[in-house]
């Protein structure tokens, strides 16, 4: 690693990043991961992306998907973004409670949103998958506390998350 890459490393350690849950399906059923990289692109169209590492084995079982989902977590469910983080295991399984929503695409319960998106456009950015999807279903939950990446640890973020497009 470079003198720079160690150095932005530590800067963005500071920087709070959302913490999501990235669903589809795959070809051998539901395939999630934990994402820190979501970020809304455009209200019109609506569109958002996403990014995931070359070494994500996530990215391998949903590179094809045309239909994403993205749940936004709230600070009650940090082992749920954990467990998404964990490789080798299953994601889907009890105790994490799921449901197949709009275009088969699994969708967590208990979120305080969700989003469904049809992929739009992919690129490889560096050591990264680019991926932006435009946003077809909208759901929104109970307002809890968010949930953000910081310092590499999840933290409870002190308002409430409201999730209108």
């Amino acid at each position: 690693m470079t003198v720079a890459e160690t150095a932005l490393r530590s800067v963005l350690r500071a920087h709070p990043s959302g913490v999501a849950v990235l669903t589809a399906r795959g070809p051998a059923g539901p395939a999630g991961v934990t994402i820190t990289s979501f970020t809304s692109l455009s209200a019109r169209p609506a569109l958002v992306s996403f990014a995931l590492a070359d070494t994500s084995s996530t990215w391998e079982l949903i590179q094809d998907a045309e239909w994403f989902g993205v749940q936004l977590l709230g600070a009650h469910q940090a082992d749920l973004a954990e467990r998404f983080a964990t490789r080798g295991t299953d994601r889907f399984a009890p105790p994490t409670a799921w449901h197949t929503g709009p275009h088969g695409v699994p969708l967590l319960d208990d979120c305080p949103g969700w989003l469904v998106c049809a992929r739009h456009d992919r690129f490889r950015v560096g050591d990264h998958h680019l991926v932006v999807a435009a946003v077809e279903h909208v759901r929104e939950g109970e307002a809890a506390t968010g949930l953000v990446h910081l310092h590499g640890g999840l933290r409870p973020v002190e308002s409430t998350i409201v999730s209108r497009i």
